[in-house]
C-alpha cells in the first residue's frame, strides 16, 4: 500500500482509482479504521453463520463510533456494529450467540488498542 500527497490531501493508491483520505472530500483516516472494523466483522460473521449451517442474508451493516473527547488526540473509545440480518426464527438465538465469536476471529479488531470497546449487535428482519 502506498500513500501519495495530492492537492486534495493524502491518497491511498489503488488500481481502480485512488482513495482520498480527507474527511472533507472522502473518508477520514479514523472513518477508514472504523469501516475496516465493520467490514472485517461482517466477513467474520458471515463465515461463522455459514460454518454454523444457519440460513441467512445480511441486509446491512451499520457502524458507528465514539471518540474519547477527554483525551488530547480524541482516539476511538468505542465502535458499534449493528448487523441487520434475515435468519429463520428458530436459528435467531444461535445467530445472536455467534456474535461473541466475531472479535476473537477478526484480525482488525484484534489489532485495536484494548481500550477501544467493540460492540456487536444484531437486528433480525
Amino acid at each position: 500500500m502506498k500513500l501519495v500527497p495530492s492537492q486534495k490531501g493524502f491518497e491511498l493508491v489503488h488500481q481502480n482509482g485512488n482513495w482520498v483520505l480527507k474527511k472533507e472530500i472522502g473518508f477520514s483516516p479514523v472513518e477508514m479504521l472504523v469501516a475496516s472494523v465493520g467490514a472485517c466483522g461482517a466477513y467474520v460473521y458471515e463465515k461463522i453463520l455459514t460454518n454454523s449451517h444457519i440460513d441467512f442474508t445480511i441486509d446491512s451493516v451499520d457502524i458507528s463510533y465514539e471518540r474519547a473527547e477527554n483525551k488530547p488526540t480524541k482516539p476511538l473509545s468505542q465502535v458499534t456494529i449493528l448487523f441487520t440480518v434475515q435468519v429463520p426464527e428458530e436459528a435467531q438465538g444461535k445467530a445472536e450467540r455467534a456474535l461473541k465469536l466475531i472479535s476473537k476471529n477478526c484480525p482488525v479488531i484484534q489489532s485495536l488498542d484494548p481500550e477501544i470497546a467493540v460492540v456487536e449487535t444484531v437486528h433480525f428482519l
